[in-house]
């Protein structure tokens, strides 16, 4: 069966249960999907972003915000993570010589999925497409 990764934009509602992307999930199983330590790292700098605005400007919402940061962790205790790693980081190398316009860690992610063949699971199709032999899917559509 192919691997699945789920690009940050994906994971984000997969973690507010997106019905779609629940649905696809269970379908395909936890064994053959994966997330990238770019996005672990995306969703780490939201969270401690927010805890410092709440520290200097809002102090009320200083608990939620470590629930948030807790519940992140937790999350990524049971997930599959990839890393990026030398033969990621020799495919980005490829990619950034080809010129591919799209962000850093959009690059990143794809070199790692193209380092695995996995499919990347993204609504992100605008900037992704740019990839080439870069398969995709959206599964927030029904």
């Amino acid at each position: 069966m192919s691997q699945y990764i789920l690009d940050t934009d994906c994971v984000t509602l997969f973690q507010h249960f997106h019905p779609e992307i629940a649905k696809r999930a269970k379908a395909i199983g936890h064994s053959n999907i994966f997330i990238t330590t770019v996005t672990l790292q995306e969703q780490l700098q939201g969270r401690l972003a927010v805890m410092n605005k709440a520290n200097a400007k809002h102090p009320d919402r200083l608990a939620i915000a470590h629930r948030n940061l807790q519940a992140t962790l937790i999350y990524y205790c049971n997930v599959n993570l990839l890393p990026f790693d030398d033969a990621a980081y020799f495919h980005y190398q490829n990619l950034r010589q080809q010129k591919i316009r799209i962000g850093t860690n959009d690059l990143i992610i794809a070199a790692i999925a193209l380092t695995h063949q996995a499919i990347l699971v993204t609504k992100n199709q605008k900037d992704f497409n740019k990839v080439p032999d870069l398969s995709i899917e959206d599964w927030t559509l029904a």
